[in-house]
């Protein structure tokens, strides 16, 4: 089968894909062919190592075989969909009559592939998919971004962290919230006016989303001139340099005598308070650590200091 790379407006780079299945002929071909189509990807052997490999890489695609050993398709499938419901899924199988395209569509697939298959077939569901999944983010982002800069906003924030929180302390994976405020901006605002202070927010919007990683931390103006990260899948000093990365960033251009303010707070669960109440602890220490950075002197970060002993 000969596969040519084709030009295509979509932006996949920012697409990377899982492969998963357990003949090695199979994944090479599918690797090869994914990759001519321009997207990222990386492979897995079956189900368990897929699972792994999701919980520490960002992926917008899977594709996997049915039949595979210690975990099939379906199961991969239901697992993908309780607990990465925003991946999308392309399920590939042999006339087996194991599993028909309603079982795995039913199960939350986004298609359904039947062996042998061609590369077009592949690359077309493949850009369907990106069509899709691009459209839906461009709806989310109009109805959740703050309109001065872009940013997704405070409702969003407050759906996003419940479910970051939840899905960090499902998978056991680290979780931290950073919290950042503008010093001296209403002296800012008195000096050189609103439109200026406008493009301040604006570039501040541009530095956080240069600093962070793209579709795997998030990033929101709180309010005002504060601003908020979720960054999971991070640790106390991966936290700690993102955080000094964006004071260094904003400090290489010239905003007067502002400057950034940061506290950061790592998730711990508490089992004898709710959810909401852990949701609200967690909030709670990293503007208390927000407040210290102000207090010990501004434009600096501050750790909540309960992360060292949790």
């Amino acid at each position: 089968m000969t596969i040519l790379a084709k030009k295509d407006p979509l932006n996949k780079k920012r697409e990377k894909i899982l492969i998963v299945d357990d003949n090695p002929l199979i994944r090479e071909l599918l690797e090869f062919s994914v990759s001519s189509f321009g997207f990222d990807y990386a492979s897995a052997e079956d189900g368990l190592q897929a699972i792994e490999k999701l919980q520490h890489e960002p992926f917008s695609i899977v594709i996997t075989d049915m039949i595979m050993p210690n975990m099939d398709g379906m199961q991969l499938l239901k697992h993908i969909t309780n607990n990465f419901p925003r991946i999308g899924v392309i399920v590939i199988t042999g006339y087996t009559g194991s599993f028909s395209y309603t079982d795995v569509i039913m199960a939350g697939a986004s298609d359904f592939i039947t062996k042998p298959f061609t590369a077009d077939e592949l690359e077309a569901k493949l850009n369907r998919l990106v069509r899709e999944q691009t459209f839906i983010r461009e709806l989310e982002h109009l109805s959740m971004c703050d309109a001065l800069t872009n940013l997704y906003n405070r409702r969003y924030f407050d759906v996003k962290l419940k479910e970051e929180i939840h899905r960090a302390h499902r998978q056991n994976y680290p979780l931290y919230l950073t919290l950042l405020d503008l010093d001296r901006f209403k002296e800012y605002n008195d000096t050189y006016g609103h439109q200026a202070g406008d493009l301040l927010l604006q570039a501040v919007s541009k530095i956080l989303l240069q600093c962070t990683r793209e579709n795997v931390d998030w990033a929101f103006r709180y309010g005002g001139d504060e601003f908020a990260i979720i960054n999971p899948y991070i640790n106390h000093q991966q936290a700690v340099v993102v955080a000094e990365r964006i004071i260094h960033s904003y400090g290489s251009n010239d905003f007067g005598t502002t400057g950034l303010s940061i506290g950061l707070a790592r998730f711990i669960r508490h089992d004898e308070l709710e959810w909401t109440d852990n949701i609200t602890d967690l909030v709670r220490r990293a503007d208390q650590a927000l407040y210290q950075a102000k207090a010990d002197g501004k434009n600096r970060v501050h750790f909540n200091e309960e992360e060292i002993k949790g």
